[in-house]
């Protein structure tokens, strides 16, 4: 079993970096955003940069994460875990925090060095208002570097993690090569929604505020195999 997040991911992707890794829809804007692995890599990249040379962390740093499912998230986990930092999503002294612009006022209860909001709109737009003390997250993270290399081992609790990811895509029944629609309402957890399908080297379709109804067409048009709702 791997005990580096990092890897994991490379591994995910190595195969074919061009095909969709990660589909993102909200049904309430109408949004559909796809990301190839190679895409979602260069996000992961230039959030691990710019935690590195922006807010300057260590590995064993701490990060908290106060965002809903998405795929921005995604590359906000994965940068986190590729610089080797702890993630968590309870209140206490962390060493950077992003945050949904609104949960701006639940992350004051975070004591944090640096802060990040995230708008989470449609084309990765940048926040319309920056809430006082934090920095843009998609204006800050466009200025880093397109490569970073992992360190060698991985964070404190990635083998932890790991191992949960495997047992849930387990209990989920997931497959390698599976193409995964998920209610991110329903699998609210990353475990679920991002490192068992990445465990499983499976692809996601990601819904926000799924609507029901287009399901089974949705299913039709991705070329969905297997769905969590």
């Amino acid at each position: 079993m791997s005990d580096n997040i990092a890897r994991v991911f490379a591994a995910a992707i190595a195969t074919d970096p061009t095909r969709p890794l990660l589909t993102w829809y909200d049904d309430a804007t109408g949004e559909r955003t796809e990301l190839s692995g190679a895409t979602l890599a260069n996000w992961v990249a230039k959030t691990a940069n710019l935690l590195v040379d922006e807010a300057a962390v260590a590995p064993g740093d701490t990060a908290g994460v106060l965002l809903p499912p998405h795929w921005q998230t995604a590359a906000v986990l994965l940068g986190c875990w590729s610089a080797t930092l702890t993630v968590v999503d309870k209140p206490g002294d962390v060493d950077v925090l992003f945050a949904a612009a609104d949960r701006a006022e639940e992350a004051a209860a975070w004591s944090a060095g640096e802060r990040y909001a995230l708008a989470l709109a449609p084309f990765a737009a940048p926040l319309r208002q920056v809430p006082p003390g934090f920095a843009d997250y998609v204006v800050a993270v466009r200025g880093h570097g397109d490569h970073f290399t992992p360190y060698p081992g991985g964070g404190e609790a990635d083998a932890d993690l790991l191992a949960r990811g495997e047992a849930r895509a387990a209990d989920l029944g997931i497959a390698p090569g599976d193409r995964l629609l998920i209610d991110a309402a329903v699998h609210p957890d990353p475990v679920d929604w991002l490192l068992a399908p990445l465990t499983a080297r499976a692809s996601i379709v990601l819904c926000g505020n799924l609507d029901a109804t287009r399901t089974d067409s949705r299913a039709t048009t991705e070329k969905v195999t297997h769905t969590l709702t």
